[in-house]
């Protein structure tokens, strides 16, 4: 097992190497400064500046969309993770995997409400699957690693962790462990593959609505093979939070409405 003795900062960004993180997208401040220090001994990351919160999630939402990776973001104390939370939200819906983190202010300094300072999980709970503050440097490795697993895990999502100041700049000898994953793939038995077949085939006129899962298995190529096979129109769920089918197909009819006697006739 790879062992280093790091300062915390090294060892955040050496954790997100590890669990396959190429990009971080950020709007940094004073308590994330350890971390852009450290940046120029990881040079296997690469740092995307944003000049406001929201816009910085975003862009990280978008990137994980696209690339189908695990992507991290940072943003700044409490009053930059307020001004995230309605992108958050957006990736948690969406099914993003990231890693959203803010620089936290050093522990203790709670109890004198110290500028900028805020109950950060309170916060993010509600959008994300899971939040955590690392409260012990030697947490650190277990805790990155737990925040991946849960990111990529079906159904997948935005984590937050919050990092106090004295953690990231606090060094330790620490083994930095591996890596785990959790595989959901999986297949419906042969009895409900042929029940849905012969469904489909005793249809008079079949639909295909394709939702956000048809991106996040990279089937677009199948269902629209299916919808020449079929003859079938394809319609985007009602609310969708991207390109769910390709648009160009001769079969695609654009988003469904919402008008519900429409979609019964």
């Amino acid at each position: 097992m790879n062992t280093l003795t790091a300062h915390g900062r090294d060892l955040f960004l050496s954790l997100l190497a590890q669990e396959g993180v190429t990009h971080i997208f950020g709007n940094p401040g004073t308590t994330e400064l350890a971390i852009m220090h450290a940046l120029n001994d990881h040079k296997d990351l690469s740092y995307v500046l944003g000049l406001q919160e929201s816009v910085v999630v975003a862009m990280a939402d978008g990137f994980a969309r696209a690339s189908g990776s695990l992507t991290a973001c940072n943003v700044h104390v409490a009053p930059g993770l307020g001004n995230a939370i309605g992108s958050i939200y957006n990736a948690y819906k969406s099914g993003s995997p990231l890693i959203i983190t803010a620089g936290q202010q050093e522990q203790g300094h709670g109890l004198t409400e110290p500028l900028l300072y805020g109950p950060m999980i309170d916060m993010a709970q509600p959008v994300v699957k899971w939040a955590y503050e690392i409260s012990r440097i030697e947490d650190m490795p277990r805790v990155i690693h737990r925040a991946a697993k849960i990111a990529t895990t079906a159904p997948t999502g935005p984590v937050f962790l919050s990092l106090p100041g004295d953690i990231l700049n606090q060094e330790t000898q620490i083994a930095l462990g591996l890596p785990t994953r959790v595989n959901t793939v999986g297949r419906p038995t042969d009895c409900s593959l042929e029940q849905l077949t012969n469904t489909i085939l005793a249809s008079k006129s079949p639909v295909i609505i394709a939702g956000s899962e048809v991106v996040s298995s990279d089937a677009q190529n199948a269902v629209a093979t299916l919808a020449d096979t079929l003859g079938a129109p394809v319609y985007q769920q009602t609310v969708p939070s991207g390109a769910h089918f390709i648009s160009e197909h001769p079969t695609f009819m654009g988003s469904l409405t919402r008008d519900q006697k429409r979609v019964r006739n």
